[in-house]
């Protein structure tokens, strides 16, 4: 099937809810069913919720309301800073009772279709949220187009051609939109088992905030207590060949309170585990 059937599709699937509610968390995949919804069913017959929560980057956050600003669509912001007495045990399912939690909320707030922007390529990753998801009865259109990671991002580049888009589907660091690294939430950054605490959830965003603005967009910062280990792709391993680059990274994250700031020899890998057994995103 080709990206135009599987785009035809998802239009099909979307007229047949006449109205949608988009779970819009600010990454890629939510943001273009937002945009793409727009397109098929009208601004007006699009809404948008985001969770706020001290897990979830504030950034993603920012960039959803700028968006939904840009299209005309009604946006909320909903406040879930109480997850973290559900996610601190930090248990294996941590991922399904969080996305339970959070998407009854958001489910009790919308009168039409509530839909998340889980694709394809999702269903082959550890994600225990999915289980909720479908207790919940939520929609997933873009899965249900059969519509892969790599799709959802070249459909955006070229909806982005549309004038009315394009403005919109660019970040505001001038990153466009389909080009941004996949993102977790922070607290899968903390080994299963470990507590997660707010404060934790804030040293690995400041710290990942860091090296974002040092270039190094695709990474992840791994809380292990008194240690940061540093992931980055294969491919970005070589920047910290650079002695100046690892003083600089060395000492900022020392100030955010870790005792050691290593990097991970092996890469950063998608579902890559934390130690024997463990998987994260």
């Amino acid at each position: 099937m080709t990206l135009k059937d599987k785009l035809d599709n998802l239009e099909n699937i979307l007229k047949s809810y006449n109205r949608i509610t988009v779970a819009l968390s600010g990454g890629v995949d939510s943001a273009f069913l937002l945009a793409f919804s727009s397109k098929v069913l009208g601004a007006e017959n699009v809404k948008a919720l985001t969770a706020k929560g001290p897990h979830l980057a504030p950034d993603e956050r920012d960039y959803a309301r700028e968006l939904c600003a840009a299209l005309g669509i009604d946006h909320k912001i909903i406040d879930m800073d109480h997850i973290m007495s559900i996610i601190s045990p930090n248990a294996t399912d941590r991922c399904y009772h969080c996305k339970k939690a959070i998407f009854s909320e958001l489910k009790a707030l919308s009168d039409d279709t509530l839909a998340d922007g889980t694709n394809l390529d999702d269903m082959n990753d550890y994600r225990p949220g999915h289980k909720a998801l479908a207790e919940l009865k939520i929609a997933s259109p873009l899965k249900d187009a059969g519509l892969t990671k790599n799709e959802i991002r070249e459909a955006l580049e070229e909806i982005a051609k549309d004038v009315a888009l394009s403005k919109a589907l660019i970040l505001t660091d001038g990153t466009p939109i389909w080009e941004k690294p996949a993102f977790a939430c922070l607290a899968s950054r903390i080994p299963y088992g470990e507590e997660i605490t707010e404060a934790k959830l804030s040293t690995v965003y400041k710290a990942e905030d860091l090296l974002k603005n040092l270039g190094l967009k695709q990474v992840r910062v791994r809380h292990h207590g008194d240690i940061a280990r540093i992931e980055v792709p294969i491919e970005e391993r070589y920047r910290f060949y650079d002695e100046a680059l690892m003083d600089q990274i060395n000492t900022a994250l020392k100030g955010y309170g870790f005792k050691f700031v290593t990097l991970d020899l092996g890469g950063y890998k998608m579902g890559g585990g934390f130690h024997d057994g463990q998987k994260a995103e």
